[in-house]
């Protein structure tokens, strides 16, 4: 039989990492000992547990190791971190680690590293400063890549137990859950922290204008909540067409009845601001007055509005190279407290890959697969809200922005 020993902290028990890697264990054919398990006894004090794994074979303690650091176990006495030299550019050793959006640290020089730039689906790179987190599209030969999780510690985020507050970490997803009730909640976070001046980026879809909620966001925009915006082609191409037509996608936003050729004001919205040259041109030029892309160029808000293959124009901003969007968005996102995701299945789940687990994550969608998509993803943090976006919109604009009816 062989044997190695793991230590796992936090709070093992109410977030139920505990029963995960026991669970893991059995599943995979093979056994553990609980060496010792010093359990937390109040809201703040953490559960410590060492656990002796036990397998038939070398070859199976390989195997299930890397599950167990994905539960936040790490080895007691761990080896030096293996870096392997790239072979050549995007090119990297079979046995690479994987990483998750979870806070992340190496054993490396006899000491445990924090790992920069944490996202899930990169590699771990030595740099002159320590490791860090880098796309394989990024990795060039003769980068120090790390392999086997060995000298891998995770840092999965726990709820503590007895906490009052509201909390944005629960990765639940519920239709029962009062939406002004919920709308409370998350206005009072944001409040608070526009007034810690914390990083706070929306990710929204073409529906905030089709279920009414565009002047409820251009409020909150406006009133200096949001410090990003990222989106597809399609927003600001419905955003626009409501401000110089009243339609969107064609249909009356007053009477919600389809406008007489209202098919092609979207196309009509597009050719206004080519004649401008860009949207910031026409906000300028008093063209466009008023309306989401109005507000974000009036704030001068960094945003990016990444396109697809569905896309009609698209506007000038529009960013069609794939790559080129992804940077873009990642830079927007850097050092952002909390991140709220607006009915868009595609830029929600896309964002939610490069962001770390330990970003407030709020996501709302009158469909609730899009926010099971999400946390399948590995985005387990994410909050999903299922309602009405416009509604919501309203009802937080409602809390946070004065006079707002």
């Amino acid at each position: 039989m062989k044997k190695r020993r793991f230590i796992s902290h936090g709070h093992l028990i109410d977030s139920g990492i505990l029963t995960q890697t026991l669970n893991a264990i059995i599943a995979d054919g093979a056994d553990y000992e609980i060496v010792e398990f010093s359990v937390g006894k109040t809201n703040v004090q953490e559960s410590v547990i060492e656990i002796d794994l036990i397998c038939e074979t070398e070859e199976q303690i390989q195997a299930l190791s890397p599950k167990l650091v994905q539960f936040g176990s790490y080895e007691k006495k761990p080896p030096e971190a293996l870096f392997k030299t790239a072979p050549g550019d995007k090119c990297v050793s079979e046995d690479f680690y994987s990483t998750t959006n979870h806070r992340t640290e190496v054993f490396y020089n006899k000491k445990w590293c924090q790992v920069k730039n944490q996202r899930m689906d990169a590699v771990i790179v030595l740099k002159e400063d320590g490791p860090v987190c880098v796309k394989l599209r990024d990795v060039k030969k003769e980068d120090k890549v790390l392999c086997s999780s060995d000298a891998v510690r995770v840092f999965p985020p726990a709820r503590e137990r007895g906490s009052e507050d509201f909390t944005f970490m629960s990765g639940d997803v519920s239709s029962e859950r009062s939406t002004d009730f919920v709308a409370a909640k998350i206005a009072a976070e944001l409040v608070k922290m526009k007034e810690k001046k914390e990083k706070i980026v929306v990710v929204a879809g073409p529906v905030v204008v089709h279920s009414g909620g565009s002047r409820a966001f251009s409020a909150l925009l406006r009133e200096g909540f949001f410090s990003g915006v990222l989106s597809g082609n399609a927003l600001a191409v419905h955003d626009i067409e409501s401000v110089f037509f009243g339609t969107s996608l064609g249909f009356c936003q007053k009477t919600g009845r389809p406008a007489n050729e209202g098919h092609k004001n979207h196309m009509r919205a597009i050719n206004k601001i080519n004649l401008c040259g860009s949207i910031k041109n026409a906000v300028e030029q008093n063209v466009l007055t008023s309306g989401i892309m109005y507000e974000i160029v009036k704030a001068n808000i960094p945003y990016c509005l990444a396109g697809s293959i569905r896309d009609d124009g698209p506007l000038p901003e529009a960013v069609t190279d794939m790559i080129e969007a992804q940077t873009q968005y990642a830079k927007i996102i850097e050092g952002a407290s909390m991140v709220i995701m607006l009915s868009s299945m595609l830029h929600s789940i896309g964002t939610g890959n490069m962001i770390p687990s330990w970003v407030k994550t709020v996501c709302i969608d009158i469909n609730p697969a899009v926010v099971t998509k999400l946390s399948d993803r590995g985005s387990s943090q994410a909050m999903g809200i299922v309602s009405d976006v416009g509604l919501f919109l309203k009802a937080l604009a409602e809390k946070c922005v004065p006079d707002f009816k």
